[in-house]
């Protein structure tokens, strides 16, 4: 893969031509390497669906980096860039197959036919869900205060406790 700066990523893939056709073949490369560790927390590269999906998401990434390529500020490098198009395609998609063939109906009757009788004394969570709960609620109060910068804490909490949208908070 050649090396370029963002300036050189811009005008190469800005402009059609054999320069183009290099770039892409590049920018594909550093996307379907860097899926692997990118959704290491989500899908394995060793799950038999991994190399479809990186593919795919390859491709996609490919067709949106061009279509988004004048929004590209250079705040950051180009390929960090591309990867993070290509990591948010990737993860909408695996919630969607997540969701795919689940019936909504289904999902309803299942959820009716678990529900608890209505003489029970308490439906609220017991002591050990009470107890995981805060034990949980500790150790992100912990991390937040002890592992995170001032501006890291800013938007975590701006995005996690607030629900800001994370275009808002970037």
């Amino acid at each position: 893969m050649t090396t370029r700066t963002n300036e050189a990523w811009v005008a190469e893939l800005g402009a059609p031509g054999p320069a183009q056709e290099a770039a892409l073949a590049d920018l594909r490369a550093a996307i379907l390497a860097g899926l692997p560790y990118a959704l290491s927390g989500w899908l394995s590269p060793d799950e038999p669906t991994f190399a479809a999906l990186a593919e795919e998401v390859a491709q996609e990434t490919l067709v949106r980096v061009l279509d988004r390529l004048s929004t590209f500020e250079g705040r950051s490098r180009f390929t960090t860039w591309a990867q993070k198009i290509a990591v948010r395609f990737a993860l909408t998609e695996l919630r969607r197959r997540r969701w795919r063939d689940v019936s909504l109906e289904e999902r309803t009757e299942a959820e009716h036919a678990i529900e608890e009788p209505s003489w029970t004394a308490d439906p609220g969570p017991g002591p050990e869900t009470q107890a995981a709960r805060a034990e949980l609620l500790a150790s992100v109060r912990r991390m937040l205060d002890e592992e995170l910068t001032e501006r890291q804490r800013r938007a975590m909490t701006a995005l996690a406790l607030q629900g800001m949208p994370l275009e808002e908070v970037a």
